[in-house]
């Protein structure tokens, strides 16, 4: 079935299962979401379509209903599931479809029987919806979540332990108000015990669920510093790099890396590890996970391998353990080949993965090498190690920067700028140190630069044009866009003093049309670098005669248009945040938000009329331009002045703002906690007062216990004396007794005795008589057998006569076999000899080797005829041996005969 009719089909059975939810609708619906199932849907959120977003979003609801059938929604959840595969659809269906709190009512729902398949499942699904994503404080049936989890976690029931822990692991980090909700419960403590105790565990992933736990809830607090100080620290890590290394598989690996990244967090868990002894064996365990073909496993090692670089102490370490062992193997190998043993070539492999399986360890791998390679040219010196690795390194780099093609999709050509970015900023950072930039002056090429360029000009063109807006989809492909293009117009620039015609290139690059694009992007960014670096590329380029341009932009300009889009960012991502959690004043947004627009159509304002400044001016033009241009200056000045005073107090408000609503949630927050723990302390209050009460009834009633059970005291001891009493009595009768009964005893043992002795003589007498009877008539018998004998030697007196003529014509047959064997056996040793001789030949005619082999196979073919013929003389010489076996047993026999007869 095609995916839409199937998707039309699906749609067409949820309304009808919503209008009426019998029977036949729900076995229709679930055959619908099997069939959807059976189909290769894994892109179907990120269509974008409607008919997609509808199905899913009736889906969700269904699962959420609490009168559907298990079954069905075992279904719907399992289909969601085979949806969640990429980490942009978990989110979409996180935040868009608010799947979370869906699957949190169906685990309430289902809370009492926490073994149903059902409950494991979406425990299995939110463990994956809620891998580094964060849920707020809003999200319905969090409460009951949390509890669900600790009960189970204590249950000690393996089954459902497991997901219990991995998605408790989730909810804990990075989430502060989950964290101070589960330390405010009444059980925590029962719970830190609980964790404390699966640290012994024998499965790997429990322990490392219960480590991250552990460090989320108590990293910072007493419980932490027990858990993780001077004397335990060193055994975690230990635990850690061994799971990291050897961990039951990319789960365990993937929590055991982010356990290890939040504990880095801690300066003084960072500053202990810097201290760690074998830390540098563990890098290299830990690198050496780089040399497999798993892109996630390689991702979380190189996301460690960051967080390491971000400790001071450490990032030196690193770098032994990565270029150390790499320059002295590579100059032993003949052809310049690259050892998959050593830790600095594995990344170098990871760098030129394709971009569709491993965009993150590609991007992530330059990352590392960019801070390693910054570690190692801050010294005075370079080594000669890191020379060899940079030098290996540079062809790869290289080769990175081509292959981008304007027919590329959307997608595919962000991740390449992405890419071109990192490694032109790879290529600057070696450009600042005299010996890696002379490397680079020889490796890399004006054309390489120049057509880098072009291309990069010419898929921003097509794809991205200057109308589309800064923010949003198009505006972050247009930012990706200019900063690979001023990236490589840097390089360029840091280069065209060492390699030939780079600095024509240059220049000719600064003084096209397509530039006016990337600097005004660059201009109107929020990240700081990039303006910077667009500034100084405009500083170069204004100076030139055919630079297009009808104002020179300023750095505090570009520092205000920064500053203005940075303040817009975080401006939208409070007001995200406050939609989200409470209701904001109506007023005060309206307001905000017009000045966003206002100062969002200024800038576009702006980049219009320098863009068409750029276009009219040509260079025959009147002098009295410039005087324009500074009037012009100076009233942009002003305002931009005046603009930056706006913003600053519009930003002030909004921080003020933010910070109230901060405050006035924080007051109910509080508020609700205290009337609760007022009613909980009235509630305990009552509790002891009533309790207090039967205990002091309870009281009274013991008190008259104990009274009379001091009477049934004293009146068991004295019983207990003249039971006493009885009991010495009883023993005396008791030894009489014993003493008589042994005697008795003994007289009925000497009479068993006699009467078994006067059985056993009467039976022999019998025997005796028997026996004599018996041997009358063997006699009797044995004479008749040897009359009979006698007549039977005569006879065979006869057959032996005959035989013995037989044995001698035998014999004489024998004997002329014998003489035949030997004929044979004379005739193979001469084949033998014969065949041993051609082969002395063989070995000595190596000039006529084929004439030889022609030769040899017919003789060897003889040969098989001669060991055909050997092999039928062998078998007549074992039937002569045979007969001859014979006639000895014969005449064996026959001396035997004799020998019998003689007696």
């Amino acid at each position: 079935m095609d995916m839409t009719m199937c998707l039309k089909s699906l749609l067409l059975a949820i309304q009808q299962y919503r209008d009426c939810m019998s029977t036949q609708t729900t076995a229709k619906l679930q055959k619908q979401v099997e069939e959807l199932s059976g189909l290769k849907c894994h892109q179907l959120l990120s269509s974008g379509k409607m008919l997609p977003s509808e199905c899913v979003s009736g889906l969700v609801e269904v699962a959420g209903n609490p009168n559907s059938s298990p079954v069905l929604v075992c279904t719907i959840v399992a289909l969601l599931a085979q949806l969640a595969h990429d980490e942009d659809s978990r989110e979409m269906l996180h935040n868009s479809y608010n799947l979370t709190s869906t699957l949190a009512s169906v685990i309430h729902q289902h809370s009492a029987t926490p073994g149903e398949p059902l409950v494991l499942q979406c425990l299995q699904v939110l463990q994956k919806l809620t891998y580094n994503t964060r849920v707020f404080h809003s999200t319905n049936y969090i409460h009951e979540l949390i509890a669900f989890l600790m009960t189970n976690i204590q249950s000690h029931n393996d089954d459902i332990t497991m997901p219990c822990l991995g998605l408790m692991a989730n909810l804990c980090r990075y989430n502060h108000f989950i964290q101070g909700h589960i330390k405010s419960l009444n059980n925590v403590k029962a719970f830190y015990r609980t964790l404390v105790n699966f640290l012994a565990h024998n499965s790997l992933t429990v322990v490392v669920f219960t480590l991250s736990i552990l460090a989320g809830l108590t990293l910072n607090d007493k419980v932490g510093e027990k858990l993780f100080d001077a004397k335990n620290i060193h055994q975690t890590f230990q635990l850690v790099f061994n799971i990291i290394v050897n961990g039951d598989g990319t789960l365990t690996r993937k929590y055991s890396v982010d356990l290890l990244v939040d504990l880095l967090k801690s300066p003084k868990i960072a500053d202990y590890l810097t201290r760690y002894e074998h830390f540098s064996a563990c890098v290299s365990q830990v690198m050496g996970l780089l040399h497999g073909k798993e892109p996630d496993s390689a991702a979380k090692v190189l996301e460690l391998l960051l967080a390491v670089c971000g400790v001071a102490g450490l990032r030196a370490l690193l770098c032994d353990v990565v270029f150390q062992p790499a320059g002295p193997r590579l100059r032993a190998g003949r052809d310049g080949g690259l050892k998959p043993e050593q830790p600095g070539l594995s990344l170098v492999r990871w760098l030129s993965g394709p971009l569709e399986s491993a965009e993150s360890c590609s991007l992530k791998a330059l990352q590392l090498l960019n801070e390693l390679l910054e570690e190692a040219l801050a010294g005075d010196s370079v080594s000669p190690c890191v020379l060899s690795f940079v030098e290996m390194l540079l062809p790869t780099l290289l080769e990175l920067l081509k292959g981008l093609r304007s027919a590329q999709g959307d997608t595919q050509l962000r991740r390449h700028c992405l890419r071109t970015t990192h490694v032109t900023h790879l290529l600057i950072l070696l450009c600042g140190e005299d010996q890696t930039r002379a490397l680079v002056s020889r490796q890399v090429g004006a054309q390489l630069c120049l057509s880098q360029v072009e291309s990069l000009l010419a898929c921003c063109q097509d794809n991205c044009p200057l109308t589309s807006q800064p923010h949003g989809s198009d505006g972050d492909h247009v930012q990706v866009f200019a900063e690979a293009v001023l990236k490589t117009l840097d390089l360029m620039s840091k280069l065209r003093g060492q390699v030939k015609d780079m600095e024509t290139s240059f220049y000719r690059m600064l003084q096209d049309q397509r530039m006016v694009s990337p600097f005004s992007v660059a201009l109107t960014s929020h990240h700081r670098d990039t303006v910077q670096t667009g500034l100084a590329l405009l500083v170069e380029a204004t100076p030139l005669p055919d630079f297009p341009s009808l104002i020179s932009f300023h750095s505090s300009l570009g520092e205000s248009i920064a500053a203005n889009n940075a303040y817009r960012q975080r401006e939208l991502e409070l007001s995200v945040k406050r939609m989200a959690v409470e209701e904001v004043p109506p007023t005060r947004s309206f307001t905000l938000s017009d000045s966003s627009n206002s100062s969002s159509k200024s800038v576009h304002s702006l980049v219009e009329k320098i863009q068409n400044g750029f276009e009219l001016q040509e260079p025959g033009e009147d002098v009295r331009v410039s005087e324009i241009i500074d009037v012009y200056e100076q009233k942009l000045s002003a305002l931009a002045a005046k603009e930056s005073r706006l913003q600053d107090l519009l930003e002030a408000k909004a921080l003020a703002l933010s910070q109230a609503d901060r405050l006035i949630a924080q007051n109910r927050q509080q508020k609700a906690q205290a009337e609760a723990e007022a009613r909980q302390l009235g509630s305990l209050l009552k509790e002891a007062t009533r309790r207090r009460e039967q205990l002091q009834a309870e009281l009274g009633s013991q008190v008259q216990e104990v009274e009379r059970s001091r009477a049934d005291t004293q009146e068991l001891l004295q019983h207990n004396g003249r039971l006493q009493q009885d009991s010495l009595e009883h023993q005396a009768l008791k030894g009489a007794y014993n003493t008589l009964l042994s005697r008795f005893s003994e007289a009925e043992q000497e009479l068993k005795d006699l009467q078994t002795s006067l059985a056993s003589l009467t039976k022999q007498t019998d025997a005796l008589r028997r026996s004599h009877e018996a041997l009358r008539l063997q006699h009797d018998k044995t004479v008749s057998v040897l009359e009979e004998r006698e007549s039977k030697v005569k006879s065979l007196q006869s057959d032996l006569q005959q035989r013995g003529d037989d044995i001698t014509a035998l014999r004489d047959q024998l004997k002329a076999g014998e003489g035949q064997a030997k004929e044979k056996e004379r005739e193979r040793r001469e084949l033998e000899e014969t065949v041993d001789m051609l082969r002395k030949e063989l070995n000595k005619t190596e000039q006529a080797r084929k004439d030889a082999n022609i030769r040899a196979s017919s003789l060897e073919l003889q040969k098989d005829q001669v060991a055909v013929k050997l092999k039928q003389k062998e078998d007549e010489l074992n039937k002569h041996s045979a007969m001859i076996a014979m006639i000895h047993s014969l005449s064996s026999g026959k001396t035997k005969n004799d020998v019998n007869l003689s007696l």
